[in-house]
């Protein structure tokens, strides 16, 4: 909104179903596959603990909630990342995730400012790439080459997507991720229903439920480390810990798990728009949890953020579709 008039509109889908399969809430087509690229971390760790491999090394919380991450390359990000591959006894090299500036600005410039230049470890998928790492060496196969979707590792996460998701995912039917490994198209009623799983354990082989609930302990005992300095994601689970698990994914893409409404939630923006996907999710997650101090406090302003311009005058504001609010 701008001027009393609305300027923009980003159009979507979202599906919020319990752990049964049941939709709860839903708009939109939320049978069409849709890749939710990084939303889905959670998922790809439950090998790394299922498999024993987090034991086998030591791996500590900050390493499993790393492992879940989208992070924006702090120096916390970068050291938990490059410990959790020395825990393996491997390096950065081992990292096919690719180099990147960090994300996060403040970090860029303290780099820039002292000659370094971005490695790995400043990915934002480098603690899933390193957990890949681990997971490989744990199953006491060669980690190189774990990007490829016939590697032991990528085996292993395709077939916890398909089990967590129930949803089966044709043999080649995969895309390339920003970080290298396969991305599978997944509808949103799917998604959710994972996420539902996730978040409550139902449906799932008692190894891999528990699996879920100490990614999530470790993701709500480090919540900074699954997002970073003023992320979403962060602030979200800062506020409410274990009531939520909640993941952004590129293009627009969010999932959660509410673990004590028993319900998962899968949304897509289709124009791609992060600011968008996190009103979205924001509305969803305030209009499903109780309406207690600490929910109202970190998701009314992410609901209805304010846009303010370069001299900090207010000039605009984004709000949710009445679709999130009335939706059945």
């Amino acid at each position: 909104m701008r001027g009393g008039r609305m300027e923009s509109r980003h159009a979507g889908a979202f599906a919020v179903l319990d752990a049964g399969g049941g939709v709860v809430l839903s708009a939109g087509e939320i049978d069409r596959p849709v890749f939710p690229r990084s939303a889905v971390k959670v998922i790809q760790a439950l090998p790394l603990v299922e498999s024993g491999a987090a034991d086998r090394f030591g791996l500590e919380a900050e390493s499993l909630a790393l492992a879940c991450a989208s992070h924006g390359g702090e120096p916390r990000h970068v050291a938990v990342a490059e410990r959790t591959l020395r825990a393996a006894g491997r390096d950065a090299g081992c990292l096919e995730c690719g180099s990147h500036w960090p994300s996060h600005a403040e970090a860029t410039r303290a780099l820039a400012a002292t000659g370094g230049q971005p490695s790995a470890p400043h990915n934002n998928c480098s603690g899933k790439h390193a957990g890949f790492v681990c997971l490989a060496c744990g199953l006491d196969a060669d980690p190189r080459g774990y990007v490829q979707p016939e590697h032991l590792v990528q085996r292993e996460v395709k077939a916890a997507l398909e089990v967590v998701t129930g949803y089966v995912l044709p043999q080649g039917s995969h895309g390339i991720d920003g970080c290298s490994i396969p991305t599978y198209a997944i509808p949103l009623r799917a998604l959710a229903l994972g996420f539902a799983r996730i978040g409550t354990g139902h449906g799932l082989p008692p190894a891999r439920a528990a699996a879920a609930h100490r990614l999530r302990q470790a993701v709500a005992a480090h919540p900074f480390l699954v997002a970073g300095t003023g992320r979403f994601d962060t602030a979200v689970m800062e506020a409410l810990g274990e009531r939520v698990f909640v993941k952004v994914g590129a293009e627009g893409v969010f999932c959660a798990a509410l673990p004590e409404l028993g319900m998962g939630i899968a949304l897509k923006c289709g124009d791609g728009a992060t600011r968008a996907a996190e009103v979205a999710i924001a509305a969803l997650l305030r209009r499903l949890l109780p309406r207690d101090e600490a929910a109202e406090r970190v998701l009314e302003p992410l609901e209805n953020p304010v846009l303010r311009n370069w001299n900090g005058i207010e000039v605009g504001s984004l709000r949710p579709a009445e679709a999130l609010v009335t939706a059945a």
